[in-house]
């Protein structure tokens, strides 16, 4: 099964980089509201409060960027058409045909962020947020978050604190502009790779 997902991912990443290399790496720049920095021949790219650098020459990242996020951010190089965040939010259900996938990960993402809140202060959820870059907004939970995943794919947390009636629980939204960037699949990868950050490093799954 893990070769047959090794060769699936394998494929996939060579067809996203033959697509990119045909293209003007300064026309993919402004779709996707990253840099092409002339004097590296590269594209500089802010995610998760981190910042990325691909070679066009040879189409690797620095610093290595593993498994599955990897091919996401070659897709979203690849798919960005420039559309404008809306300022709006909507669960994965929502997405272009996410009424399958997207609606079982907005179940899979509120039971975790379940899990992840369990025992933890206010504190220690703001300090986990804002390893992943996030910025604190006004929102309609205790402590909403703007989760920088892509300059223009980002992610939207809303958490509930415990209290005397409920136990905390959260929801993780997208953009409502995110099918202009990314499939539903990629998608849920995305959500799937952030709730991993979220756990401690012994604790989390390769994807």
């Amino acid at each position: 099964m893990k070769e047959t997902a090794n060769r699936a991912f394998e494929e996939m990443r060579k067809a996203a980089l033959e697509r990119l290399r045909i293209r003007d790496p300064r026309e993919i720049a402004g779709l996707a509201g990253v840099t092409f920095v002339e004097e590296t021949a590269s594209l500089r790219i802010l995610s998760l409060g981190r910042e990325l650098r691909l070679s066009w020459t040879d189409c690797t990242f620095q610093p290595p960027v593993e498994g599955w996020q990897h091919l996401i951010l070659l897709h979203y190089l690849d798919l960005a058409d420039g559309t404008p965040l809306t300022g709006k939010w909507i669960n994965f259900g929502s997405l272009r045909e996410g009424v399958i996938r997207g609606t079982k990960f907005d179940r899979d993402a509120e039971r975790d962020l379940g899990n992840f809140l369990k025992g933890k202060t206010p504190e220690q959820v703001r300090e986990s947020f804002q390893k992943l870059g996030a910025e604190e907004i006004q929102g309609k939970g205790d402590y909403c978050a703007r989760i920088p995943f892509l300059p223009r794919y980002p992610l939207l947390v809303n958490i509930w604190f415990e209290d005397e009636e409920f136990p905390a629980s959260g929801k993780l939204l997208l953009e409502a502009a995110a099918d202009h960037y990314l499939t539903v699949e990629d998608a849920v990868t995305v959500g799937t790779l952030v709730l991993e950050l979220l756990r401690p490093a012994e604790a989390r799954r390769e994807i």
